[in-house]
């Protein structure tokens, strides 16, 4: 898990962890803990990442260094 991508995603478009907490429906301090990597991402979360930062799991997972998404037409069925 890449926690210092995620990070810098947020960071790089001046997003606060209380914002993204509130997005993501999670307590500020629960933000932190995954972001820090005291706690793993649940797969839900991510999902909701992927799709705020518009952006593939597989860059939010540290597999690939391309960050875009799938178009819908190559998305598997």
């Amino acid at each position: 898990m890449e926690h210092n991508r995620i990070k810098e995603l947020r960071e790089d478009r001046d997003i606060k962890q209380r914002e993204i907490a509130a997005y993501l429906k999670v307590a500020q301090n629960t933000y932190s803990n995954y972001e820090n990597g005291v706690r793993e991402f649940p797969l839900e979360i991510l999902i909701l990442l992927s799709r705020f930062y518009q952006v593939n799991l597989e860059y939010l997972l540290g597999l690939t260094d391309i960050p875009t998404p799938l178009p819908p037409s190559k998305r598997p069925k």
